[in-house]
């Protein structure tokens, strides 16, 4: 028996990406909605090659015959309907920031803490976390276990699909404008984003950080240890799709670059592509459309007692979003959902 399944912003980047891969993954559904906002009602998404799904209305959608749901439609829309969804019976795996902090919704990375999903029943909802603090706590997980992460210095180099579809409108908008010599006005971003890195994503806060920035020390804590300090530096770049991270780790305890590089070859998610050689490391491009976290240029790091250096990379709609969304409800359905009766 399958699932009856409301993919909520259905019409934006992850949305469409989640109904991908539902598809490929084969997910056991009997049913698929696809949901958006009244500006979308009635137009048409893919899932998968064969079936085209038509649009229905989030507003006055009943969730009363859903099992799961799979939302991203924004923080503030999520506010509303998440928890809608979650008193009508369905479980909402949510991918927007709304939810990550609550103290009684799970904020998950099946890799690092599925067992945190046992605890979806407080709220019907388990949250999915941001798309830089996926791949940086699947690729770190296998060396926290080893020798205890003390802290995590890391700067983010962030493609601007993670801004959504208007991010990347205005990146070939931009450049289309640079080869055209025609003025450019930034929209989307607060600079230039053609040809040019923007160290800002969201917005500031009180202590000079940008709110991305926070985001990755919180959930970083909240996933994988309280104890672990973190420093972020989050930049957004001229790639359409794909993440790419520069991480400093200092560990409490011993670890050599080759320990650390045989633990990750053995991690669930994780693909060393580190040859020290020119094109020995994997960059967004390649990282696009692949569901892997990627780790090179690993190596050890003189400056601190126990530390090590590496560059990880990612697909930041899937992994960083989709996909980790989609692996959410295979391991809820795996082990954790009771279902309700039909």
């Amino acid at each position: 028996m399958g699932y009856r399944v409301a993919v909520v912003g259905a019409t934006g980047n992850v949305g469409r990406e989640i109904l991908q891969i539902l598809a490929e993954r084969a997910f056991p559904v009997d049913d698929v909605v696809a949901l958006a906002s009244e500006r979308s009602i009635g137009k048409q998404v893919s899932f998968g090659d064969t079936e085209i799904l038509k649009v229905g209305n989030l507003a006055d959608y009943d969730f009363r015959n859903t099992d799961i749901v799979l939302s991203s439609p924004g923080a503030s829309v999520s506010a509303v309907h998440s928890p809608r969804a979650a008193k009508a019976g369905a479980v909402v795996i949510d991918n927007t920031s709304f939810f990550r902090m609550d103290p009684d919704v799970p904020l998950v990375v099946p890799e690092v803490n599925e067992e945190a999903i046992a605890g979806y029943a407080k709220r019907n909802i388990i949250a999915n976390p941001n798309c830089s603090t996926i791949q940086m706590v699947v690729a770190l997980k296998p060396l926290h276990d080893i020798a205890r992460i003390r802290r995590i210095v890391v700067a983010t180099y962030q493609s601007v699909s993670g801004a959504g579809k208007d991010g990347m409108d205005s990146l070939f908008d931009e450049t289309r404008r640079i080869y055209m010599n025609e003025l450019i006005r930034p929209e989307k971003f607060t600079k230039q984003i053609a040809f040019n890195v923007i160290p800002h994503i969201d917005k500031f806060m009180d202590d000079g950080s940008t709110k991305e920035e926070w985001k990755m020390m919180v959930e970083t804590k909240k996933i994988l240890d309280p104890k672990i300090a973190v420093s972020a530096t989050c930049v957004r770049v001229p790639v359409f799709v794909g993440h790419g991270e520069a991480i400093n780790v200092e560990f409490e305890r011993p670890i050599s670059a080759e320990e650390a590089r045989a633990a990750l070859r053995d991690a669930l998610g994780v693909v060393v592509l580190d040859e020290r050689d020119d094109g020995g490391y994997v960059t967004p491009k390649e990282a696009t459309g692949e569901d892997a976290v990627f780790v090179s240029r690993l190596r050890e790091d003189p400056t601190v007692e126990h530390g090590l250096s590496m560059w990880v990379v990612s697909d930041n709609l899937r992994k960083g979003a989709a996909l980790n969304a989609v692996q959410i409800a295979e391991a809820l359905i795996g082990g954790y959902l009771q279902r309700k009766a039909a």
